[in-house]
């Protein structure tokens, strides 16, 4: 089945050829003809727009779109499911792990999944020796692959900073011995960012993610300290703009979340450009409707709006030269990412585990607590490869509700830990999300096209 989407965004019609990546600005006569293209004779297209265009410009605008036909960059087939079936058979290599250093953490943020740290269970931080043998299991399950990531993840992280260093300490003495190249990443909400973990994290982490939710009266209200002792806008928005300066830009971002008590997250995301950063994610809520800051299916207008918003005034600003990168807007036409995280995603359950304080595997960090999801231990390895066949199967041609959908080899499926929370099944989607993720491709790929206009 040939695949194709038609979308007008900000004065463009933009034009997608889904199977092939092919992206299409076009003028309205091309834009109402492909509507009619695939089921009818051009004798019958020229019927039905002949009072609205030309003939002979029908003619030849029919033309055009059978040129870019025959050169495979519209109504393309699908070349990737009957390579599906191989894809599943592939051989499971490891290539990252978010080790969660602590099951603890000096905020209380309504929102959380883990419960403030806990995930469903104890307090917990990771002594070295589990954290080594996550590393040693890493190695062992990476193949020839080279590049490894490790997340520290908690919880806060930083409440067992110690272990950290020696964690990044130890993955290095490997990579000579078995020619691999550890990134790290270091995810933290700032409280107990110092000079020197700063200094440690410039030096050994390849990315660090800072967590804040964009203006103080919207953080502060969602990510409260403990005992609310003080504003934790005001802990961390210094330590972050820090942060920022000293990695000139780059290697960090700034990760928010907004709900429905703040609609108008482009404010909080335009709070944070104006504050000097220039990498920044503002992600929505994932929580169940009974929540009362849960996003509803009723919240949707609004947040298209919301997000129509900020791609326009990324342009603007992107034009005039103080432009900066919103995650969810950041799309590669070009080249982007490989057919197998295409079809299949972030690769949690087999290419990438969480792993818990006391060595526990799971698929990934929004799991960990579920014992139906345990995959095994540091100790003994994966011990459930039902879990991770289950895991390796899922894909964009396993979820009925992603066959046919235009943003497929975009968003590869979607999360699997929402579809199982919604739904009860990793194969499913979590639908509310879905429309989110296509409004925000089709915002990106409009930011593309005006950007490409102006060169």
């Amino acid at each position: 089945m040939c695949i194709r989407d038609r979308y007008k965004n900000n004065g463009y019609n933009i034009v997608l050829d889904v199977n092939r990546g092919s992206v299409h600005v076009v003028d309205d006569i091309v834009y109402d003809i492909i509507a009619l293209y695939e089921n009818n004779s051009e004798d019958k297209i020229i019927e039905e727009l002949k009072d609205k265009y030309a003939v002979e410009d029908i003619k030849e605008a029919c033309l055009e779109i059978s040129e870019l036909k025959e050169a495979g960059q519209l109504f393309s087939e699908d070349i990737y499911e009957p390579y599906i079936d191989s894809f599943k058979d592939r051989p499971t290599v490891v290539k990252a792990l978010c080790l969660h250093i602590a099951h603890d953490c000096n905020l209380a943020c309504k929102y959380c999944f883990a419960e403030e740290g806990e995930y469903h269970g104890r307090r917990a931080l990771m002594s070295f020796e589990v954290g080594k043998k996550a590393l040693d299991f890493l190695v062992a399950n990476s193949g020839s692959r080279k590049n490894l990531e490790v997340d520290f993840f908690g919880g806060e992280p930083t409440m067992n900073f110690e272990v950290v260093k020696q964690l990044v300490e130890y993955g290095r003495s490997l990579e000579k011995e078995h020619n691999k190249n550890f990134r790290f990443t270091l995810t933290t909400n700032g409280i107990l960012l110092n000079d020197e973990i700063l200094d440690f994290a410039n030096k050994e982490m390849g990315n660090i993610v800072l967590s804040i939710d964009g203006r103080k009266e919207i953080n502060d209200l969602m990510r409260p300290t403990r005992n609310n002792h003080g504003s934790s806008y005001d802990i961390i928005m210094p330590k972050f703009k820090k942060v920022a300066k000293s990695r000139n830009q780059m290697n960090y971002y700034v990760r928010g979340t907004f709900t429905h008590n703040n609609l108008d997250f482009s404010e909080d995301v335009l709070h944070l450009a104006d504050e000097g950063f220039e990498q920044i994610s503002v992600e929505p809520v994932v929580a169940q409707p009974t929540d009362s800051y849960a996003i509803r299916e009723e919240d949707l207008p609004v947040i298209f709006e919301q997000y129509d918003k900020l791609a326009k005034e990324i342009i603007k600003r992107k034009k005039a030269g103080n432009g900066f990168n919103f995650f969810h807007f950041m799309i590669d036409l070009s080249g982007g990412p490989c057919v197998a995280k295409r079809l299949s995603g972030c690769g949690s359950g087999c290419e990438y585990l969480a792993v818990t304080p006391w060595g526990d595997f799971y698929p990934c960090h929004q799991f960990v607590g579920n014992e139906d999801f345990l995959m095994g231990n540091v100790d003994e390895g994966i011990t459930r490869n039902d879990i991770r066949d289950s895991f390796k199967n899922c894909n964009v041609y396993s979820k009925e509700k992603c066959k046919n959908c235009f943003a497929k080899f975009y968003c590869s499926g979607g999360c699997a830990a929402n579809s199982y929370n919604f739904h009860g099944n990793i194969n499913d989607a979590y639908d509310v999300g879905c429309e989110m993720q296509k409004k925000r491709i089709e915002c990106a790929i409009m930011i593309r096209a005006a950007m490409a206009e102006e060169n």
